[in-house]
């Protein structure tokens, strides 16, 4: 009815004649209850709220949508996203709008919000729940509506656009609002039309771009603009005044108080502020004192109505009196025009208008700036001009002028008129050329037109004597002749970086010699010849393609030559003011003779080459204090002559076998030194006596192959800070020694053969962080006395118990006991850990229905993440092994670098994002794509300002492909990387997003105008062209990922995920290495995070480490096991961890940080090894021979279902014909459908009695069946029994109840989603014994099984491998009972079609045996639209 009302209430009118009378009909919610009055126009359609805020919620608009009738637009109290986060309302869509967009893409929705609001709302307090909200209204529209169009229709003043919850912009009428915000769209990386109008009907997009029907109000922008009231004053500090109501204004500099009547018209008193006084008058309530300056101070009284009132004007006011100069600063406030008052400030010398959008004419505008007579300072950057304001040309007294980021074009020649002018700044414009104008102003000594499109460097600059600085970065420069300098004698340093220079011409004999610092860097220059620039100091050519680089060294102070190709450098003559060289990434073999020569050199960095020694002379320098010369190949080290003043020495990644004797005796000022990754058996002694007077605080010596010896030498260091000795040979630390390091904070003992940490350690009281995990510690040491600890990490050990103190210390912040396969906490254990802000444990849970499967996740993983030195930890990982409904992956890792949040929002929902993707697309690039712009808009508010480089990795089946491949599809923006080992080598996955290593990046930066800083960092914030959140550095920054898909193959070992921390320190093929080398990828991951923090990172670090083994035909199959084949013992059994576990398709593995913390580090191959089997009194086997075998669907079994004939013959015939689950379920007497009382005299064979309880063992063949959707149509329940069994199909639930054992298969529709990795454990029902079934589906099962007894031990608690003694031989008596049960099953399921032939997974080396694994993944397709996916539940009833 709704949609007649409203048909009849509307009537078409030609579109030259759209009427604004489009008003709501009644106060009701929805437009079926009052209707609406809304001219329909081919480009715009207004639909106006109703007046009722609790509107029903709909859905989200799109595909998918629920039908809804009327046209509603909602007035709605909005739902925030955390903290200040974006409006998340659901818009409803009626039947005629979703006709609307459905006809044409150009066609969309705009939505249009009030003015009331702040758009940034304060945060929660009292008074935000009765703050009312913005109301909202839903424009149809085309992309040729123009916003004078809306107005015409609405009434409306003008339409306001918002980006990013920024600035507020009034929009011109020619301007189309619905073609910004597809425009806007395109930029971010959509392509799809139909994609875009989606995404722009979205109400979440307000949070990156925002359409306002008026301006929206600021109060707090308003207090700061301008204070104004009628309040009671008197003037002087005499009773000869009397109180009298006038009107006062408080605006910039000035304090005015006027006639009430007419403020502007009026007599005016004006007081001048600055450097004046502002006082609380005690004598009066709410009252203040207002004094200018001066010998003629005038002072004013000033009685306020309540205390807000008398708090604002005090706070504003004590501002500008305690300013030395007279100085307005009205930056970002979406200004476009000068407030009124502020004109009235004649003692005003500097405004600041930067971000607004000043007008050029008008009232107020940029046009009036003139009046301001004693303006010295004007900045009126980044206000989106387009033209020069020529009457800036007027303000004779200026000496400042800011007109940066202002599209300008051209300069006037007016700009001659400001001979006062000393500093210029025209940076990030369109400016290819400067008038002669402008060398007329002699006292101009700062110019800066940065990144613009200069050719050439200016002739105008000659005649600029004043001028010291060339600053042209990042313009269009590929040439430079030096004969050009030699004519402008007055400039002393040139900035020419980002410019694409490719050669520098040395075209004249005359010297350069007023030049003393010159910028290259980020050039494309391969060879530098500056012999002529006779006097340069500084030179900076980083990050160019030199192969020669000729210099002169009379005066050379400072020489950054790194990241080039350099095999020689050549310096003449010797330079004796050098101090600071860094000739680091570079291809040098030996450094130049001249280095040694060097009689202040301080610095030195030539890591990353190929040096084979270090020169002596070098070494023993009396001026050199700190050498880096890692990554290089260095075999020995000189001795050293005599002492000298070194502080720093990195040596680390070479081939060194030893140090030198007398290094620690020689270098007493050596406080930091690195040697890891080297081949050390000893370090020398600390000095040659008992006594030492080593001054070492840093020592790094992972990587080596260090015994316990070396414990004894460190003893003399006893100003040691931080000892890092991982990695090493180390059978034991001696305890007397380790007592004498009292002042030691950090010490990392991974990856040693420890059983223990010595006791002494009680005595390092300084100690906070303590990092020995992957060693063999059994014991856990006496850490928790000490009053500053921090971190502890045991973690993959072989610790049994912790002995605890009565109290832990509050510092105490990480503890992180995963992988101790024996290690059980009691509650009281746990209880004293419950202040631990993370808490890592391997934590026992029941198997989940994924487990119940008989299937193990394909794929293992382990991640690591470290704080470093940073108080909070800004990476976070996401990793599922089983994604999905087949044998899929989703893993990822996210650094937001210095903010937290941004990654545990991508952490908590992309995997969620991906899944809704997939059900839109199954084109990779599309998919993953999407996937990231809608994480984008998914953050919020939070993303406005915030951001985080992420990775995604999605293994998947290539179901177009014979065979059903697998691959790898790889997603990234930001440093995150992804490494894949392939035949022992590494493969780049991903691309960095940074400056400084994507050329195509820089240039689409430098396109947009964007002001590139020194240090490479877009506008100073990040060096990243490509994150997820930072919306508000659009377009320079941008969310659209890079996509890779990689078909993996058999030579596909594993996965490697890090942040830029990780790969800035390990190399790729190091990081391969380093995993070969380690079986488990938990402990490979830790040991990769350990590497790159005694490789000197200090910053947060990330790892995950995926196993990735695939057969040579895309096989799942178990290839035989061999003593050959392992390179080493079976792993123990590793505890299940606690949920969300990586096996549980409806959790998300998530990461530390939050809270206490269980670690889901557990490996789904673990997890799968437990899946199905019962909880049993026998001891694991760590054979092979009692694990079922893996097969797949490309070489399946024999039979779908079959018996295992008793005898071993049988059991090698056919060993893959039939999986074995031991299954044990407890149950009363009355309740076993079996025959069985506690009556009977005795069970028949395999019924175990115990008093009222019955075991009962049955053999389970867990299999995802694919029924065809015919056969499970029919409304009637299908019975069938036989002696001992009975099979029923109820609520297409199949039951197979034999000797008390239920089997559910709970089958879906095709066309469901599917569900949420991350939320669709919400859409099933945890039973006490852990397993899960869906709610809708075998509810009756659930109600049993809650009735059922339990076993002390539970049910699911599973050995992670099978005993020998557990296999089940079917009795004789049973054989045949069984059998005719199987047959009844098989006529059940007498539609089973062939399942697809999924890419299959062969175990790795370094990983566990998979138990079996039955891929049974679908992609909704035409072709398979008559079968329905199944799940299997084993509910061991």
């Amino acid at each position: 009815m709704a949609t007649e009302e409203e048909d009849n209430n509307n009537t078409a009118v030609p579109a030259a004649n759209i009427r604004a009378d489009a008003k709501d009909k009644g106060g009701g919610g929805d437009a079926g209850d009052g209707g609406a009055c809304v001219d329909r126009q081919p480009d715009a359609l207004l639909h106006q709220a109703g007046l009722s805020r609790t509107a029903g919620r709909g859905s989200r608009s799109g595909p998918g949508a629920h039908s809804a009738t009327g046209i509603r637009v909602l007035k709605r109290n909005m739902k925030r996203n955390g903290s200040r986060s974006c409006v998340t309302r659901k818009t409803r869509f009626g039947s005629r709008e979703r006709d609307w967009l459905k006809g044409d893409t150009q066609r969309g929705c705009v939505c249009l919000y009030g003015g009331a609001a702040d758009p940034q709302p304060p945060a929660s307090g009292p008074q935000a729940s009765s703050t009312p909200q913005t109301d909202l209204q839903l424009v149809l529209c085309s992309t040729s509506t123009t916003v004078e169009d809306l107005c015409a229709q609405r009434s409306g003043q003008g339409l306001y656009v918002q980006l990013h919850g920024d600035l507020v912009r009034r929009l011109d009428p020619p301007e189309r609002p619905l073609q910004m915000v597809y425009d806007y769209l395109t930029s971010m990386g959509y392509a799809d039309p139909a994609r875009v109008q989606h995404e722009a009907a979205n109400s979440d997009l307000s949070c990156m771009i925002r359409f306002y029907s008026e301006r929206p109000g600021n109060a707090d922008q308003q207090e700061r603009t301008l204070l104004k009231g009628v309040f009671s004053v008197r003037k002087g500090k005499t009773q000869l005044h009397k109180w009298a109501e006038r009107q006062v204004i408080l605006c910039g500099t000035c304090l005015i108080v006027a006639s009430v009547k007419d403020s502007l018209a009026g007599k005016m008193h004006i007081l001048p502020l600055v450097g004046g006084k502002v006082e609380e008058v005690k004598r009066r309530q709410h009252c203040l004192m207002f004094s200018s300056a001066g010998s003629q101070a005038q002072t004013y009284f000033v009685n306020f109505d309540t205390l807000a009132d008398y708090q604002r004007w005090h706070r504003q006011a004590s501002k500008v009196v305690s300013q030395t100069v007279s100085l307005v600063d009205l930056s970002c406030y979406s200004l476009e025009t000068v407030p009124e008052y502020l004109f009235y400030c004649q003692d005003l010398t500097h405004l600041n208008l930067r971000h607004n959008f000043m007008r050029l004419e008008g009232p107020g505008s940029l046009l009036n700036l003139p009046r301001f007579s004693q303006l010295k300072s004007l900045n009126i950057s980044h206000n989106r001009l387009g033209v020069f304001p020529e009457c800036v040309c007027e303000i004779l007294t200026l000496t400042e002028l800011n007109l940066s980021c202002n599209n300008l074009h051209t300069i006037p020649v007016q700009i001659g008129n400001l001979q006062s002018l000393q500093t210029l700044s025209l940076d990030g414009n369109h400016l290819s050329s400067l008038p002669e104008e402008l060398g007329g102003l002699s006292q101009l000594n700062s110019l800066g037109f940065s990144f613009n499109n200069f050719s050439h460097v200016p002739t105008v600059l000659e005649r600029l004597c004043a001028v010291d600085k060339l600053a042209m970065a990042g313009n269009r420069l590929e040439s430079l002749e030096l004969s050009t300098l030699v004519r402008m004698i007055h400039l002393r340093n040139i900035d020419l970086r980002l410019n694409g220079l490719r050669c520098v011409k040395c075209d004249t004999a005359d010297p350069v010699s007023h030049v003393t610092q010159l910028d290259l860097r980020d050039n494309c220059l391969d060879s530098l010849d500056l012999n002529s620039v006779c006097n340069l100091e500084t030179l900076h050519c980083q990050r160019n393609q030199l192969g020669t680089l000729t210099l002169s060294g009379f005066t050379l102070r400072t020489l950054h030559a790194g990241s080039n190709r350099l095999s020689t450098v050549n310096v003449y003559p010797v330079p004796n003011q050098l101090t600071h060289m860094d000739l680091s990434q570079n291809l040098l073999e030996y450094l130049p003779d001249w280095v040694c020569d060097c009689r202040k050199i301080e610095m030195l960095d030539a890591t990353h080459n190929l040096l084979s020694e270090l020169p002596s002379r070098l070494l023993n320098s009396l001026s050199l204090r700190k050498l880096l010369a890692g990554n290089n190949h260095l075999q020995r080290v000189p001795d050293l002559l005599d002492h000298i003043p070194l502080e720093t020495l990195d040596l680390q990644h070479n081939k060194l076998t030893e140090l030198p004797e007398s290094l620690f005796y020689k270098a007493l000022n050596l406080k930091y030194l690195n040697v890891s990754a080297n081949a050390l058996e000893s370090i020398p002694p600390s000095s040659q006596s008992e006594e030492s007077l080593s001054t070492l605080q840093e020592l790094y010596l992972t990587g080596n192959n260090l015994n316990e010896n070396c414990g004894a030498l460190l003893v003399g260091h006893q100003n040691l800070r931080i000892l890092h000795v991982a990695y090493n040979q180390l059978l034991s630390f001696p305890a007397s020694k380790l007592s004498k390091l009292e002042m030691l904070e950090e010490l990392n003992l991974s990856g040693n053969k420890l059983k223990t940490i010595p006791s002494t350690v009680s005595s390092c009281k300084r100690l906070h962080t303590l990092i020995a995990h992957s060693n063999q510690i059994t014991v856990f040491p006496e850490i928790l006395n000490l009053p500053e600890i921090k971190l502890v990490d045991l973690s993959c050990n072989e610790l049994t118990e912790i002995q605890l103190p009565d109290s832990l210390p509050a510092t105490l912040q990480e503890l992180d006991l995963t992988g101790n396969s024996s290690l059980t906490l009691e509650h009281k254990t746990l209880n004293l850990f419950s202040h631990i802000t993370t808490l890592k444990l391997d934590q026992k849970s029941p198997p989940t229905p994924g487990d119940s499967l008989g299937s193990s996740a394909l794929w293992k993983h382990g991640y690591s993440e470290m704080r470093g030195q940073r108080n909070k930890l800004c990476v976070s990982v996401l990793a599922v092994d089983r994604f999905g409904d087949g044998g899929e992956g989703c893993y990822g890792i996210f650094d937001g670098d210095r903010n937290e949040e941004v990654p545990r929002l991508l952490q908590c929902t992309m995997g969620d994002v991906l899944c809704e993707e997939l059900q839109h697309s199954r084109t990779d690039a599309v998919y993953m794509c999407n996937t990231f712009l809608t994480s984008h808009r998914k953050l919020g508010m939070a993303g406005q300002k915030l951001g985080a480089s992420a990775l995604l990795c999605y293994i998947h089946r290539e179901v177009s492909e014979s065979g059903g491949c697998f691959s790898l599809t790889v997603a990234n923006v930001g440093t995150c990387q992804a490494i894949l080992c392939r035949d022992g080598q590494a493969v780049q996955l991903s691309k960095v997003f940074s400056l400084e290593n994507s050329t195509e990046e820089m240039e689409r930066v430098k396109v947009h105008k964007a002001i590139i800083t020194e240090d490479n960092k877009v506008s100073g914030v990040t060096c990243c062209s490509r994150l997820l959140g930072c919306s508000y550095l659009s377009p320079w920054v941008l969310p659209k990922p890079w996509v890779h898909t990689e078909p993996l193959c058999a030579k596909d070992e594993f996965l490697i995920l890090g942040n830029r921390a990780l790969f800035e320190r390990v190399s790729y093929q190091e990081a391969v290495r380093t995993v070969q080398a380690v079986r488990d990828p938990r402990a490979a991951a830790k040991k990769l995070c350990s590497l790159a923090q005694s490789y000197g990172c200090k910053d947060n670090i990330g790892a995950v480490v995926v196993s990735l083994h695939v057969g040579e035909d895309s096989c799942t199959c178990e290839p035989p096991a061999s003593n050959d084949e392992l390179r080493g013992p079976p792993p123990a059994p590793v505890p299940v961890s606690a949920p969300p576990c990586p096996s549980d398709p409806g959790n998300l593995s998530f990461s530390s940080g939050i809270g206490t913390e269980f670690s889901s580090e557990t490996s789904a191959s673990e997890v799968g090894s437990e899946a199905g089997s019962t909880a049993s009194d026998e001891p694991p086997s760590s054979g092979s021979a009692s694990r079922p075998e893996r097969r797949c669907s490309l070489h399946p079994a024999p039979t779908p279902c079959g018996i295992m004939v008793p005898g071993p013959a049988a059991a090698a015939t056919h060993p893959g014909v039939f999986q074995r689950q031991p299954s044990s379920a407890t149950f009363s007497s009355n309740q076993s459908d079996n025959g069985l009382d506690s009556d009977d005299e005795a069970p028949p064979e395999g019924v175990i009695s115990n008093g009222s309880k019955l075991e009962v063992e049955v053999d389970i063949h867990c299999c995802a069946f694919q029924l065809r959707s015919g056969a499970l149509e029919s409304p009637k329940e299908l019975n069938l029994e036989n002696r001992h069994g009975r099979i029923r199909r109820q609520n297409s639930v199949v039951v197979s109840a034999t000797n008390g054992c239920l089997l559910a298969v709970c089958g879906r529709e095709n066309g469901d989603l599917k569900k949420s990795p991350s939320t669709s454990s919400l859409f099933g029902k945890k039973l006490s014994n852990g397993s899960v079934v869906a709610l809708e589906e075998s509810h009756n099962i659930i109600e049993v099984a809650l009735e059922a007894p339990k076993k002390k031990s539970g049910y699911f608690t599973a050995p992670a491998q099978q005993d020998p003694e557990d296999q089940l031989i079917v009795p004789p008596g049973l054989e045949q009972e069984i059998r005719e049960q199987l047959k009844g099953q098989s006529l059940l399921v007498s539609g089973i079609s062939t399942p697809p032939t999924p890419t299959c997974v062969k175990d790795p080396l370094w990983d566990q045996p998979h138990p079996h694994a039955f891929a049974s993944s679908l992609v909704p397709g035409p072709g398979l639209a008559t079968i329905m996916q199944q799940e299997v539940y084993d509910t061991a009833l």
